[in-house]
């Protein structure tokens, strides 16, 4: 059995790794609007999907007019990604102005609940605006960077298979760690990045020290909406069709990444999310033989929260995160 599972380990981390950095962009939205707000913003899946929808969009504008033919798939990608975020994240801020900030000192429930409603609100008005544009809610893109890589991995280890990866998997991994890189170095080490910190810190005093808050709290949307939006269009590249709904779930399973690494921590999200993504493409390509056939791939979810579970009975506060107190 331990053979079985490691001829499959290479494709597994490639295809885990692949999807652990868009879990791990998304769950820095949670992890952020958490750590200033203590709000679990539940749109912040739909607007990973709107940015797969707004990127796609752009791309098959782009291949109705002839520029794809004529511009290198780069710099058309670095287009998509830039109007894009921008897009997601002007819609964040929209988000959080219109329906968040009003209710800022209600009971956190009522918030919750909020979030969820705009979760699908969100699902239906994209459902509405590609069925009119498209005649159908289920789209796929031009193809960016289609090609296939073969990585001899049995010359590394006899015992390994040979793995393969989609072109656009380097593309997905670099973007991926040039914004957690460029987030991490804007949180620690700028003045707007030190007044985040500041507010998530304790919102009153950072007021009295002269701090924006609400300033703060909209580009803290702004910038994890971005984000999100960003990790959208990489999604749509690198796994083609999309659908209104795809945001839900992996809303889910990132914001999890975000408990899993301890919510409010930029880094542990980050881990979070490459681990997650890496249990999640080892359950589903081991499972039927670690259980003898009895579980098929499709329990992969339940494999991965199962782990998530146990490492909260340990360790409640995440793998990163502080224990903190409740103030009376």
């Amino acid at each position: 059995m331990i053979n079985e599972v490691l001829h499959t380990l290479p494709q597994v981390l490639i295809d885990g790794l692949t999807l652990g950095a868009v879990y791990a962009i998304v769950a820095l939205g949670y992890t952020m609007v958490y750590g200033i707000l203590e709000l679990i913003n539940f749109a912040h899946g739909e607007i990973f999907m709107t940015g797969a929808f707004v990127g796609t969009a752009i791309l098959l504008t782009f291949a109705g007019v002839g520029w794809m033919a004529s511009m290198p798939a780069v710099v058309a990608l670095i287009l998509v990604l830039i109007i894009t975020s921008v897009v997601t994240g002007l819609l964040g801020m929209g988000i959080e102005r219109v329906a968040y900030r009003p209710l800022r000192n209600a009971p956190k429930l009522i918030t919750l609940i909020t979030a969820i409603g705009i979760s699908f609100l969100l699902q239906d008005i994209v459902r509405f605006i590609a069925e009119l544009k498209k005649g159908n809610y289920i789209l796929t893109g031009p193809s960016l960077f289609s090609g296939q890589i073969g990585i001899k991995a049995s010359s590394v280890w006899s015992g390994f298979n040979d793995a393969s990866v989609k072109s656009s998997f380097f593309i997905v991994i670099v973007v991926a760690v040039i914004m957690m890189v460029t987030l991490d170095f804007f949180i620690n080490k700028t003045k707007w990045g030190m007044a985040m910190r500041a507010v998530a810190q304790d919102r009153e005093t950072a007021a009295l020290m002269t701090v924006n808050v609400n300033k703060v709290i909209a580009l803290t949307f702004f910038i994890g909406s971005a984000l999100g939006g960003a990790t959208g269009v990489l999604f749509a590249i690198q796994y083609g069709t999309i659908d209104p709904y795809i945001g839900f779930i992996l809303g889910l399973k990132a914001f999890t990444a975000a408990v899993l690494g301890g919510i409010g921590n930029i880094r542990g999200a980050m881990f979070g999310g490459v681990l997650l993504g890496v249990l999640e493409m080892f359950a589903a390509a081991n499972l039927p033989v670690i259980s003898n056939g009895i579980l098929g791939a499709e329990y992969k979810d339940v494999f991965a929260f199962a782990i998530l579970i146990i490492v909260l009975i340990f360790k409640p506060e995440g793998l990163f995160g502080k224990v903190s107190v409740e103030k009376v």
